[in-house]
């Protein structure tokens, strides 16, 4: 027997899906924070001094967290090749508008104290601001566009043909999507200031931060409303092989309404990823305002976790559907790398994956602790 085949290629494919989804979270439950701190920066401090303990819980870790970023894109190179194709073609003004606020932030954190100038100073503050809620923004603008179908299509040799627009993306169901991911992520950074922050920059975090989670609660239900009764979804018809070749355009596919509940008529069990996302949400903002710290991180973990893997399982098995020609949507079962392409990524997976959660785990029990306006002040110190 080859090596590869003793893992079936329809697990390999499963496993594969659920790694991007791990992986996905990952940067949500880490990075996240990042970006909500970023959003919240001009609300939660009023003095220079405040901005700098704001910036300085993130500063240590934010280039860490970004490895997951970076996993997820070599993750859908590697394992799912349509994907990468379409995805960082069709929405390739999107990602440069992400990538440009992302580079805004280190240039920020590196800059914004170099010169004592308070207009210079608020001009970087400005930048961190643009960084975290730009991307948190379009993430969920993008979740909503998958939702509803991309227009692209598959000609008979495999070529890829898109026919959206930059502006065709801002539709209403993508803008509410991407204010969810913005009050997810606005209340994970509050979590993490709660955490990490003292002082007034704390006590201003829990009150934005419970305001964000009872936002997203609601932005989470009325995106489960629309899915259910106004926005489209997607049903294969024909026979699909779990083994069979990535080729998408040998199945057909029907747009239908409430297509993409389907799955929870049939695996009543996934009723636990919305709940999470409800639950998680109410209870990091309860635990917000009753001053418990490394909970609500949790429980604001937990939110993200239900809100994510409610997406990916409504979904399954589409990865990315097609609104121009449904038969082209990228499914679980004919979008993958080869057998042995994802076989061997799995192993490799196994041995670094965990080296980087152990290192990861490292750096922040040793970087743990609460940043204080002295620590900021501290001339000998090492803060931004």
């Amino acid at each position: 027997m080859i090596l590869h085949e003793f893992i079936d290629y329809e697990t390999l494919r499963v496993i594969w899906w659920l790694l991007l989804g791990v992986v996905l979270i990952a940067f949500a439950a880490t990075g996240g924070f990042d970006l909500g701190v970023g959003t919240l920066l001009p609300f939660v401090a009023r003095t220079d001094t405040e901005r700098r303990v704001a910036i300085n819980t993130i500063g240590a870790t934010w280039e860490g967290n970004q490895v997951w970023l970076i996993l997820g894109g070599g993750a859908i190179f590697a394992a799912w090749p349509p994907l990468y194709a379409v995805s960082f073609s069709g929405f390739y003004l999107a990602m440069f508008a992400i990538l440009f606020a992302l580079i805004l932030r280190p240039v920020g954190f590196k800059y914004r104290s170099k010169r004592d100038s308070a207009r210079w100073r608020s001009g970087w503050d400005w930048a961190l601001f643009v960084g975290g809620f730009v991307p948190s923004l379009i993430f969920g603008v993008a979740v909503g566009n998958v939702l509803q179908g991309v227009p692209f299509r598959f000609a008979d040799d495999m070529r890829i043909f898109y026919e959206g627009s930059f502006f065709a993306l801002l539709n209403p169901y993508a803008l509410l999507c991407g204010l969810l991911s913005v009050a997810m992520l606005t209340m994970h950074g509050a979590a993490w200031l709660v955490v990490k922050a003292s002082g007034p920059v704390a006590e201003r975090a829990r009150s934005y931060g419970s305001i964000a989670a009872l936002a997203a609660i609601l932005l989470f239900a009325l995106g489960g409303l629309f899915l259910w009764t106004g926005v489209s979804g997607y049903r294969i018809t024909s026979d699909i092989s779990p083994i069979g070749p990535s080729n998408p355009l040998l199945k057909t596919v029907v747009i239908e309404n409430g297509a993409w509940l389907a799955n929870y008529s049939v695996h009543s069990w996934m009723i636990v990823a919305p709940i999470l996302g409800f639950a998680g949400a109410a209870l990091a903002s309860i635990a917000m305002r009753a001053r418990r710290e490394v909970i609500t991180l949790v429980f604001s973990k937990i939110a993200i976790l239900g809100i994510i893997s409610t997406v990916g399982l409504s979904m399954f098995p589409f990865i990315l559907p097609s609104s121009l020609d449904p038969r082209s949507s990228l499914t679980v079962w004919d979008a993958s790398s080869s057998h042995q392409t994802l076989f061997i990524m799995l192993v490799v997976s196994a041995i670094f994956l965990p080296i980087i959660v152990a290192y990861t785990a490292w750096v922040y029990k040793v970087l743990w602790g609460k940043v204080d306006e002295k620590s900021v002040t501290d001339k000998n110190g090492h803060a931004y």
